[in-house]
């Protein structure tokens, strides 16, 4: 099964980490990865010009999203991992969902049954990572897919980290928030197996 892991982070640090634990676990499960990162890439906003309607062609915008788009109709699973900034995801990780537009509008069934989770890292530990995992799951919903949540008893709506504003070292101390990580994975893994298996047969 292959997942695409997506951290909406402009920083290195706490989410780039968080995303890569989930994908480390999902390899130890046995699958294929891709990662992405908005670090230091030419993201443009989209325009709501409606090329990508007219033309169906893709964006208008040639910049570092083809990346992006090509590991979004690639993966089986998708894990986005947010920041919080103010409280709701980063802008970053907003314009990579504005912009999926461009490839759901050449193919609406692009995104149709993947399975998505959700990590939202903040600096404190009530930084808003709820309402940023809400929003990740009602791009998940409109695109089609099935919303992985951790399941109640601790994990609830996915991955939700305290950095403590420290970054990595932050969220490697988060014992607690690695362990909705850890529960959601399975979740979003066991997902993966049956739709895997409904397709199949």
């Amino acid at each position: 099964m292959k997942v695409f892991g997506i951290c909406g982070s402009p920083r290195h640090g706490g989410t780039d980490y968080a995303v890569n634990y989930a994908l480390n676990l999902l390899k130890e499960k046995g699958c294929e990865t891709r990662y992405f990162h908005v670090r230091g890439k030419d993201i443009k906003f989209c325009i709501h010009c409606d090329y990508c309607v007219r033309e169906q062609k893709g964006c208008v915008h040639k910049d570092a999203l083809a990346e992006f788009y090509e590991g979004m109709m690639w993966a089986d699973g998708i894990v986005i991992g947010t920041p919080c900034y103010q409280g709701m995801l980063s802008g970053q990780t907003k314009v990579l969902m504005d912009r999926v537009r461009a490839i759901a509008a050449k193919d609406p069934d692009v995104l149709k049954g993947k399975i998505g989770m959700g990590i939202a890292v903040g600096g404190d530990r009530a930084g808003g990572q709820e309402i940023a995992l809400q929003q990740i799951h009602e791009f998940y919903v409109i695109s089609e897919m099935i919303p992985a949540g951790g399941g109640s008893f601790g994990a609830n709506l996915g991955g939700a980290l305290w950095s403590q504003d420290k970054g990595a070292e932050g969220i490697a101390a988060d014992e607690y928030g690695l362990k909705t990580v850890r529960k959601t994975v399975k979740r979003f893994y066991g997902l993966m197996e049956k739709t895997r298996g409904n397709s199949d047969g």
